[in-house]
Parts: structure tokens; sequence; C-alpha cells
């Protein structure tokens, strides 16, 4: 599964991003997708899930409310709408997929590559 991560940038705190992940390929909605971040120094977290059956989503305490995944099997794209954007939210953000097989919270096996969000004070 290829993974085509785009949509960061530079945001003041407060504002909005919208991330998109493209998956070419007839089997996108046989996976899992998932959007994790990385900061250096830190182990890269699971920020958001949603099911391959887009029934369940998972988010992590710290962006509950604020983010939002979805996705659009038609366009094999999943998206990470991202508001109320805080410094602590700066990462880079890496798109994932898993088999529906695997858990929701992974671990996932095929990744994307990363686009930096910077979220300025």
């Amino acid at each position: 599964v290829q993974l085509q991560a785009s949509g960061g940038g530079l945001v003041q705190a407060g504002g909005s991003l919208r991330l998109s992940c493209a998956a070419p390929g007839r089997t996108f909605s046989l996976y899992h997708m998932g959007w994790f971040r990385q900061v250096p120094g830190k182990e890269r977290e699971l920020v958001a899930a949603i099911s391959w059956n887009d029934i369940s989503t998972y988010y992590a305490d710290s962006v509950k409310g604020r983010f939002t995944i979805s996705r659009d099997n038609a366009k094999n794209t999943v998206y990470l709408q991202m508001n109320s954007l805080k410094p602590e939210d700066t990462a880079v953000y890496y798109c994932a997929a898993a088999e529906a097989s695997r858990f929701l919270r992974g671990p996932y096996n095929y990744w994307g590559q990363g686009t930096l969000v910077t979220v300025s004070s």
C-alpha cells in the first residue's frame, strides 16, 4: 500500500489545517487508516484512526474534540481535520494503514512520508 500525505504547513495557534492521505489502489477500503505524529526525541504516537468500514474511530485524549478523522473510500483518501490547533500539536504527521484484521489501534504496517505541521504561538 503506497500512502501519500499532504496538507501540512505553518498555522497560528487557534487555526485549522486539513491533512490528506491518498492511497492509490483498489484495496483501500480493506484497511484501517491512522494518523500518527512525532516530535524529535519522542515516540511516534497515534493521534486518530478510522476503521476500514468507517464505523469506528479512535482519538488520542490530547486531540479529542479538536481533530476529526474521516475517509472517502471512493477517492481512496483519508483526512485529518485539525481545529483549534495548539503549539504542542507541532510535529511531523504520518498516515498509516493496517489490514482490517488488525486492531484499530495497531500495529500499523504501511507508512506514508511525513508532513510537517507547525503551530506558532
